[in-house]
């Protein structure tokens, strides 16, 4: 057993929908393949991105109805042209609701197109994912016929997953079956180009895996033994954190949970197919809540804060020991970021899973805060901050005068302006991996901050423009990794 992180490195962390481009969104064209040639340019070797699964009207790439779909919004459909499909002009593609229609649009002009080859590849994409993609494709079909109602409110024929009833929808809807198959392939197709190109220019691409899946997604649908729910679908409890400095209610965050006993009877082969289905995506995982793998807090699902919850055990040891059949190294980053109690720091330590610092929660206590550059470990992972945390920029600029002058005294009262002098603590950390986010490499403002825990509007559509990059930032980053071995 051995940590997956065997080499020191550095990484960027940005969401390809945060990229520059002609579309109402960042997405897998040009612009994508762009971005690797700058961070090789820079001499980075990771590129990290939240989840890339189907998301909802908020956006939120941690609320979707799949843990195993690509979001067909992320789809280039300028790119579509390579496979002889013009859906015009892409500039006036200014919405999701209008990328959604072009994709039909291209669907239907994909089968007139009649290209036995790539109608060929489409029948070996749906039979080598059917394990996922059947469900998935029937959840979404059945979903736009009872007007988009959650699984649970749909009749019960349907919601209970009555074979005979499923069967007869399934010829009903065999078109809208058929369009949810095109669109993922259509994404997987793009996607393992950015893989490709990723890869030639010596890349790894480091994935996002939250810990809970939605209650209305094809996941719970699908598997409901699995999870704490009800006759009728509705979740008994639900998941979230309990009241602390920062939150006097707690969070509750509504996903189901699991029934990890019922997991266990099957040697986890739900999670199994989860964490096998990111490594066809990605070389790494960062695995979201790993503090639940430990212990979770359960909320009744009738409480509407987090206050009058409870801990509950996870699976332990016996769960990481099942992926570790089929997985080995474990493909694992663990975010082991709140209350790490002494389980969960055992529990990482025996898998050699590495775990999160970050830079902007060094400065606040004493010699002992274990976020400061001189308590990390080798295998774990540096930020300078993550997509909840604010940029350095703005962080730096809202901290006490006391705070301040702690940071510039523990980097040696150097005169490197920020968001510099915190770039350079995370690249020379003793942490195998550094990772910074895109926003501080840019030396951007809170303005620019991708999310905002708590808040639910103005999230998750940050973008970045060419002309951001002050055109001396590759070579300046290029030295910085030879100078700290990462390069």
């Amino acid at each position: 057993m051995s940590s997956a992180l065997k080499e020191r490195g550095a990484g960027v962390l940005l969401h390809p929908t945060s990229l520059p481009g002609i579309g109402w969104q960042g997405c897998l064209g040009d612009d994508a393949h762009r971005f690797i040639d700058f961070l090789a340019q820079c001499r980075f070797k990771y590129w990290q991105m939240l989840p890339l699964n189907p998301v909802g009207g908020d956006l939120s790439p941690y609320h979707s109805y799949s843990a195993f779909a690509g979001s067909a919004l992320l789809i280039c459909l300028e790119r579509l042209k390579h496979l002889g499909i013009d859906l015009g002009d892409c500039r006036l593609i200014t919405s999701a609701e209008k990328h959604k229609t072009a994709l039909r649009r291209a669907y239907i002009l994909f089968h007139q197109q009649g290209d036995s080859s790539l109608q060929s590849e489409l029948r070996q994409f749906i039979d080598a994912h059917r394990y996922w993609l059947h469900g998935y494709a029937l959840f979404c079909a059945l979903k736009a016929h009872f007007n988009q109602a959650p699984w649970y409110e749909w009749p019960a024929a349907y919601r209970q997953r009555e074979a005979d009833a499923l069967n007869q929808i399934r010829q009903q809807l065999v078109e809208e079956i058929g369009f949810y198959y095109f669109e993922q392939w259509i994404f997987y197709r793009q996607w393992a180009d950015v893989r490709n190109h990723a890869h030639a220019c010596n890349i790894q691409l480091i994935g996002d895996l939250p810990i809970f899946v939605a209650h209305d997604s094809a996941d719970v649908w699908e598997h409901q033994a699995l999870f704490k729910i009800d006759s009728s679908g509705h979740a008994s409890v639900v998941t979230g954190v309990p009241p602390d400095y920062f939150s006097e209610n707690g969070q509750r965050w509504g996903n189901p949970h699991y029934r990890w006993d019922v997991m266990a009877a099957d040697d986890y082969n739900w999670w199994k197919q989860r964490v096998g289905r990111m490594l066809e995506l990605f070389d790494l995982t960062r695995i979201d809540h790993f503090l639940g793998f430990s212990s979770s807090w359960e909320i009744p699902a009738h409480e509407m804060t987090a206050i009058h919850g409870y801990w509950v055990n996870g699976p332990g040891d016996a769960f990481f020991e099942s992926l570790q059949k089929s997985f080995s190294p474990l493909p694992l980053i663990a975010e082991d970021l709140g209350i790490v109690t002494d389980d969960v720091v055992r529990l990482r330590e025996r898998f050699e899973l590495p775990g999160m610092k970050i830079l902007q929660f060094a400065f606040d206590s004493d010699s002992s805060n274990p976020y400061l550059p001189h308590n990390h470990q080798p295998n774990g992972v540096i930020y300078t901050g993550t997509h909840d945390n604010n940029t350095t920029m703005g962080w730096y600029n809202n901290l006490p005068d006391r705070v301040r002058q702690r940071v510039h005294t523990y980097f040696g009262e150097s005169l490197e302006p920020m968001p510099w002098l915190l770039i350079r603590g995370a690249f020379s950390s003793v942490c195998h991996l550094a990772v910074v986010p895109m926003q501080d490499l840019l030396s951007l403002g809170a303005e620019h901050r991708m999310n905002r825990p708590g808040t639910t509007e103005g999230n998750w559509s940050w973008r970045f423009k060419w002309e951001n990059i002050d055109p001396g930032v590759a070579e300046k980053v290029a030295a910085m990794l030879t100078l700290y071995g990462r390069a």
